[in-house]
């Protein structure tokens, strides 16, 4: 420690400052630290933020935590509005007017009186002075009479005082600072309001070409491999419904050379289209199209489409070949090979994937880091600037340190999205390093107390890490989708929508597909991942056989209200059923303007559920004792609440509400 007073335990720091913390742009990012001195002389606190441009930020006074001013913790908001590396660091510094009045207040209410504080006052007066000489004007007037009266021996003690008492405020906001200590520096790396809030939709654009049979017909033909062009009617629904990032699998030509059948099957036939992961052929590789989905004019084409609604693709970024990809050719240093000869393929026993050759890092760093970067880099200049990283915990984390700042150097607002699902160091470790947001656990979370033991979890790194909550995946098909019936697609869809920031959607979960391809597995039965999967999302919403209305209502929320669009603002409230479930997101903008959603959500798709509910109430900006309207988002009922109520849900009803908060008379 050096300086004259102590400052400890800064936040948000990640790993010591090794890694920058996290915000995006209009977040309001907290920033805490430890801070005390000797004796009983007041102490004061501030917060620098500088820009990407070198300006320091104005003065921002830090203050003792609420109800806790044992603590020694000071707290401030800061809100960065640009994206770039911000940095921050900590002033402390004796406040002689604070000490002043609470000196002169404690020997006041000892019954000392004016001649025994005749120091005290004219300490006082210097200091209003002092403060006065930077002041501006009108300040300067209030500050300058104040001292005056201080000194008007004709005046009673209490009226002498009076008027410097007043300033208490002012001299808050624009304290005089003596003693000044500084803390270190701490960088904060600032992204765009989508590395934090988005809603992705995932689909297949093989599977959106295909002609689908007459309904009045029996006969069933060959689904035909889509394009980007017929890919592109799919898009306005996808927009209708409220998602703005459209994310799709790779794209890239697929291996010939033992490529996998229909539900991951040995035996292909001639009509197999393979798994899109399997990327690499003599078509092209990560930088080509498969040349069934058209061409990279094509490409650029759907990118511009997309935007034209309102969205924004997203790449699945899988580095691993296919046997005959070209790198496999050319550069076979770039991969691990067995003592027989042979390049290993993938395995993740007991799965075993023979169409995929993973890269070794390790054996050709600048060559293969070079090739990489610009790859990625080619997709960037094809307007991609979202990235979901296919498996990025079995590659080094080194690797992704490097590319993820290499790439943001030259385009700050790219993101990345990690699909790691593995164990939690691992996880937190590659959020650290630099990916935008993450896969997590949510798929595996089913109880009540599982939901509050994670959502703390989350919570507490949300300084460096931002979950992605995605309902389901080509991959995943948890058993609570197999057999909790449609009930359960619209609770799954309200907790990931409510609770996280971020949440993803893969294609089907609307139409409620739940097979597996066997008892207790996750994978579907008939999985995209292996074969054109058509949908008759036209005949769907006819017969109102679809979610899609449910989702576009969970979105028009997540987007009208902005305390869903933040992480750190939860709050669980008591249930006294363990099936039934209460959490709010709270807000207050820098305006003043409060904005509170309160979610009660039915964890049991099969049985209708009653609960007392009882209210955390100043978590939702109320005293313990009033009362407020509520609206549901769901049904556009409204009720009168208070701290205790009771509610019923049905999931052969609804089985969540979704209420508004509003105060009477507002």
């Amino acid at each position: 420690m050096s300086g004259r007073f102590p400052i400890t335990d800064i936040s948000p720091v990640v790993d010591g400052g090794r890694y920058p913390a996290r915000a995006v742009t209009g977040e309001q990012v907290p920033v805490s630290a430890v801070v005390f001195r000797e004796g009983h002389d007041a102490v004061g606190a501030n917060v620098v933020l500088i820009g990407p441009d070198g300006r320091r930020g104005p003065f921002i006074r830090m203050d003792l935590s609420a109800g806790e001013p044992w603590t020694a913790r000071y707290h401030a908001t800061v809100v960065p509005d640009r994206v770039g590396c911000w940095t921050y660091f900590v002033e402390v510094w004796s406040d002689p007017y604070a000490t002043w009045h609470h000196a002169v207040e404690v020997k006041v209410e000892a019954g000392q009186g004016p001649a025994d504080l005749a120091n005290d006052l004219e300490e006082g007066a210097l200091l209003l002075l002092k403060a006065a000489r930077f002041a501006p004007r009108p300040r300067r007037t209030d500050l300058e009479q104040a001292a005056a009266q201080l000194r008007d021996t004709t005046l009673p003690l209490p009226e002498r005082i009076a008027a410097a008492f007043a300033q208490a405020p002012v001299m808050h906001e624009t304290p005089i600072r003596d003693l000044v200590t500084k803390s270190d520096r701490f960088k904060i790396w600032v992204d765009r309001t989508e590395a934090l809030y988005s809603s992705w939709y995932e689909f297949f654009p093989r599977s959106e070409g295909a002609v689908l049979p007459d309904p009045a017909s029996d006969s069933v033909g060959p689904p035909v491999h889509g394009t980007f062009k017929t890919a592109q009617r799919r898009l306005p629904d996808i927009a209708a419904m409220g998602f703005d990032v459209v994310y799709l699998p790779p794209i890239h030509p697929i291996g010939k050379v033992n490529r996998k059948g229909k539900n991951n099957s040995l035996d292909p036939t001639a009509e197999d289209v393979g798994s899109t992961w399997a990327i690499g052929s003599d078509e092209g590789g990560h930088d080509a199209v498969h040349p069934a989905l058209g061409t990279i004019e094509d490409f650029d084409d759907f990118v511009a489409a997309t935007r034209e609604q309102g969205m924004e693709v997203a790449l699945d970024f899988a580095l691993q070949c296919a046997p005959d990809h070209p790198w496999a050719k050319e550069h076979r240093e770039w991969f691990t090979t067995r003592p027989d000869g042979t390049i290993a393929f993938a395995e993740n026993p007991p799965k075993k994937y023979q169409d995929i050759y993973p890269l070794n890092f390790d054996k050709d760093r600048k060559g293969l880091y070079a090739e990489v970067l610009r790859v990625i880099t080619h997709w960037i200049d094809h307007g991609v600037k979202i990235f979901r990283a296919d498996n990025p915990h079995t590659k080094p984390v080194n690797f992704w340190h490097w590319l993820i700042w290499t790439v943001k150097k030259d385009h700050p607002d790219v993101l990345f999205l990690s699909e790691a699902f593995t164990k939690p160091h691992m996880m937190h470790q590659l959020a650290k390093v630099g990916f935008t947001q993450s896969y997590t656990y949510f798929t595996w979370k089913t109880e009540k107390w599982q939901f509050q033991e994670y959502m703390a979890e989350l919570i507490a790194a949300a300084d460096y890490m931002r979950p992605n909550f995605f309902v389901n995946t080509p991959d995943i098909l948890h058993e609570s989708l197999q057999y909790g019936g449609p009930a359960m697609f619209k609770i799954r869809a309200v907790l990931a929508a409510l609770l996280s920031p971020a949440w993803g959607v893969y294609s089907g979960y609307e139409l409620f597909e739940h097979v597996a391809v066997r008892p207790g597995s996750e994978e579907y039965l008939d999985s995209e991942k292996y074969q054109l999967r058509p949908r008759d999302w036209a005949r769907a919403a006819a017969e109102g056989s679809t979610l899609a209305p449910y989702l576009t209502m969970l979105n028009r929320v997540r987007r009208e209200h902005v305390a869903l669009q933040r992480l750190r603002n939860l709050t669980f409230h008591h249930v006294d059923d363990d099936a039934v479930m209460a959490f709010s997101k709270r807000t207050v903008t820098p305006e003043g303007r409060e904005d509170t959603v309160l979610t009660v959500c039915l964890m049991d798709s099969h049985n209708a559920h009653w609960g007392n509910v009882s209210l955390d109430m100043p978590a939702l900006g109320f005293d313990w004792h009033e009362r407020f309207p509520v609206t549901d988002q769901v049904t556009g009922a409204t009720y009168d609440w208070g701290q205790h109520n009771t509610v019923r849900l049905d999931p052969y009803g609804e089985p969540a509400h979704i209420f508004t908060v509003h105060r009477y008379g507002a």
